[in-house]
């Protein structure tokens, strides 16, 4: 908010304009990228700012898409990506692309082997996430931009959830186009920004101005890209500390989670995860009551990303993982931070199993399933 704070009164110009209040704000916003691409290994005129993860996802799969059209029309993504990747890969596909949806196994996890096997001739683009945003699992990443490296397809990867997390080098992970947002950074809402490698094609999806190097025209939000920068020194600089609280924090509420309820199934990797995320199935429950049931407590967590929270289907991830459609109904995602403490996962571990237990008490699935038990 101190980095921002000058950009909404005397520090107001237009960074495209050529007057000095202009020129000031341009420096700043270049300041800005340069500070970014130097934390993900980059150079400044590889990173490209955003209204945020969506944007960036859809601006590197459909500008990669349409600029490669001419040599292939095949792309290769994951069934557990986030809706920014899917839904476009879907649009795609309505205009002629072809679209292969890898699966994962129980973990969450894509096998680098059928990402090879996936790859076509015609194949102008790999898209796929670095952390998913709903269980957290860690996506082999190195290894599978080490294959479409060697097959010269360009590699793109939503590491949205993964920044601040987990180290992140865009050529340690051999990929070509990287999106990042700047809300999970506790960054403002509404700025993101896209790497892009120098020498992949890609065309804008919007068209205006030639801002931001030609690719996303309109006037830049100078104080949304401030605080992004900003954001993301400060992300960097506590990410080791963060990353170690913040997996003890989880850990005790998982172990607690596990001791005080029956029937709970931990969904993701148990180790190749981010470190603050516990997603957690409670059989005969219906998530969205338990998540009301907790925020009536104050108590905030989520039934999957925030961008499907107006479905009333069961989590597309969790499906693709094996877990059957009630099961993932009945799935809460904890999403720890910063500002969590013992304290907090102590008063979890208090009005949660109370909240599963009530729930389950008006459910006429669970006391079928009990009956059944008894006989």
């Amino acid at each position: 908010m101190d980095a921002m704070q000058p950009y909404f009164a005397e520090l107001f110009g237009n960074a495209s304009s050529i007057h000095s209040l202009g020129q000031r704000a341009r420096k700043d916003v270049e300041e800005a990228r340069s500070h970014i691409a130097s934390i993900l290994g980059a150079h400044p005129a590889e990173v490209i700012f955003t209204s945020g993860g969506t944007e960036s996802d859809n601006l590197a799969i459909s500008g990669v898409a349409h600029a490669s059209r001419g040599s292939g029309r095949h792309i290769v993504t994951s069934s557990v990506e986030h809706s920014a990747v899917l839904n476009c890969c879907r649009h795609l596909e309505g205009q002629g692309f072809e679209v292969t949806y890898l699966p994962v196994d129980r973990h969450g996890i894509v096998d680098p082997d059928s990402v090879r096997e996936a790859l076509k001739p015609e194949t102008v683009l790999v898209s796929i996430m670095l952390a998913n945003s709903e269980v957290g699992t860690l996506q082999p990443i190195k290894k599978i931009g080490t294959i479409t490296k060697e097959k010269g397809i360009p590699l793109h990867t939503d590491a949205v959830q993964a920044v601040g997390k987990v180290p992140i080098s865009v050529d340690d992970l051999h990929v070509d186009l990287l999106s990042i947002s700047g809300h999970k950074i506790y960054g403002p809402k509404g700025v993101g920004a896209l790497y892009l490698r120098r020498g992949i094609s890609m065309g804008p999806i919007m068209y205006g101005g030639h801002h931001e190097l030609g690719y996303r025209p309109g006037t830049e939000n100078v104080a949304a890209i401030v605080g992004l920068s900003k954001a993301m020194a400060l992300a960097e600089e506590e990410r080791e500390v963060f990353s170690k609280k913040i997996y003890t924090l989880r850990t005790l509420l998982e172990r607690g989670i596990g001791v005080n309820i029956e029937d709970v199934q931990f969904n993701g990797h148990p180790e190749k995860r981010l470190p603050n995320i516990l997603n957690a199935s409670f059989k005969y429950v219906d998530g969205e009551s338990l998540l009301l049931s907790l925020d009536m407590s104050g108590i905030a967590v989520s039934t999957g990303s925030a961008c499907s929270a107006d479905s009333d289907e069961a989590s597309h991830v969790l499906t693709a993982m094996g877990i059957a459609p009630d099961v993932a109904r009945g799935s809460l995602r904890f999403s720890l931070g910063r500002l969590n403490t013992e304290e907090d996962v102590s008063y979890v571990l208090e009005v949660l199993p109370e909240a599963v237990a009530r729930l389950r008490e008006a459910s006429p699935l669970y006391s079928r399933e009990e009956r059944v038990g008894s006989q």
